[in-house]
């Protein structure tokens, strides 16, 4: 004797998130996509390097490997500080009061200290620099009057600097000499690794949210017209849908860049504009299903016109597939982007990208620096398999039969 269980408790809606936590694998991908969308969204607040586009240069320690540190000196720029507020800061970084040049070691010589530059590999011989403590310090409007003899120094605001030696000597020591840690290393540039992995983050998911949000709104619009209307609406948009599914999609999407230009919206719009068609394929079937269905002729008997019928009673029953194959396009805009910034017509520098990542390193790949090139690949890879696990828990959520137990 057959036995039906939970076939009426709760809505299908809860049925499905309950069927969605009970896959350990769906979970722990959305984990990762949230914890990806948190680095993105919190950007230059929680990276290394605050710079914008985390390009902050120091080819004294280039290609460096994964858990290097060294000493820097914290030299205040001969500018008035830079004001700015937490948002701005958050969306387009900030450039900062200070530059840092990395040392090996250092001296205190008088009112100066002498520095010297890191040891390259195989590189035995130091470079040593000299710098007044007053110009690491303060911020000088001339710097000539260290040297002119004159008592009295003014910084850029016109305050007067009335330390002595050793307490410009144990102010440097102490707030001017900082040690950096770099997780992940530096690239070619000296650049850090990490701060550029995470900044590529927002362009992924950026790419992927904008691409997939134009993909639904072509997708669904032609889908719904198609399969509602059918006759030579539906004659002409499958047309114009075979004719877009001949053309590969790398090849229209490499034709759209190159009409629209190079650059960071332009992959947005040209990602989006090649994948509609799925969407569209999908949202035509499904209506095509359900139109003959008995409350479609409850609501055309009602007299409700076709926009509401369409928008309030069939979409909200067809949606399910569109989820599914929304996350699908979610990873494979992901894996677009990557390819056109390799090829150099995707997102320019320096904006920072995983495949401009790959780009600039892959030839370490075969050198000694191999993780240059690895780390952003790995990014790539687990991001989109996330995607694709999520589209397939949502697949099994959503299957109204598959969670239905007899």
């Amino acid at each position: 004797m057959f036995k039906i269980k939970n076939i009426s408790q709760g809505s299908l809606t809860s049925k499905a998130r309950a069927a969605l936590l009970r896959n350990k694998t769906a979970v722990v991908s959305l984990w990762a996509i949230a914890i990806a969308v948190f680095i993105a969204i919190a950007g230059y607040l929680i990276t290394p390097d605050h710079s914008p586009f985390a390009n902050e240069q120091h080819l004294e320690i280039a290609a460096r490997k994964p858990g290097f540190s060294t000493l820097m000196l914290k030299i205040r720029n001969n500018a008035a500080p830079i004001k700015q507020s937490w948002v701005t800061t958050l969306l387009y970084g900030r450039k900062s009061d200070y530059t840092y040049l990395p040392i090996g070691n250092y001296r205190f010589v008088n009112n100066r200290v002498v520095v010297s530059l890191p040891d390259e590999p195989g590189n035995t011989s130091q470079l040593s620099y000299t710098y007044q403590l007053a110009d690491v310090i303060y911020a000088l409007p001339d710097t000539n009057q260290i040297t002119s003899g004159n008592n009295v120094l003014t910084d850029i605001e016109g305050n007067q600097i009335t330390e002595s030696n050793e307490a410009m000597i144990l102010r440097a020591e102490e707030d001017h000499l900082i040690k950096r840690f770099y997780l992940l290393g530096t690239d070619r540039f000296g650049r850090d690794v990490l701060s550029q992995l995470m900044i590529g983050t927002r362009v992924s998911l950026s790419v992927g949210f904008i691409s997939v949000l134009i993909s639904l709104v072509f997708g669904i619009l032609l889908g719904s017209l198609a399969g509602f209307f059918r006759g030579w609406v539906d004659d002409l948009i499958i047309w114009f849908i075979n004719v877009i599914w001949s053309i590969p999609t790398l090849l229209l999407v490499i034709a759209i860049t190159f009409a629209l230009g190079k650059g960071f919206w332009q992959v947005f719009i040209a990602v989006g504009l090649t994948m509609w068609v799925e969407v569209a394929r999908v949202v035509r079937g499904q209506i095509i299903s359900l139109r003959e269905k008995e409350f479609v002729e409850a609501a055309r008997a009602l007299g409700y016109r076709n926009f509401r019928i369409i928008v309030r009673h069939i979409l909200p029953n067809a949606m399910g597939p569109v989820i599914v194959i929304s996350a699908a396009n979610f990873a494979s805009a992901i894996l677009i982007e990557a390819g056109l910034s390799f090829l150099g017509i995707g997102v320019q520098p320096p904006m920072p990208s995983w495949g401009t990542m790959v780009k600039e390193n892959y030839a370490y790949i075969i050198l000694d620096n191999p993780w240059l090139a690895l780390t952003p690949g790995i990014a790539i890879m687990l991001l989109v398999l996330a995607f694709m696990l999520i589209g397939n828990g949502l697949r099994d959520a959503l299957d109204v039969k598959a969670n239905t137990v007899f």
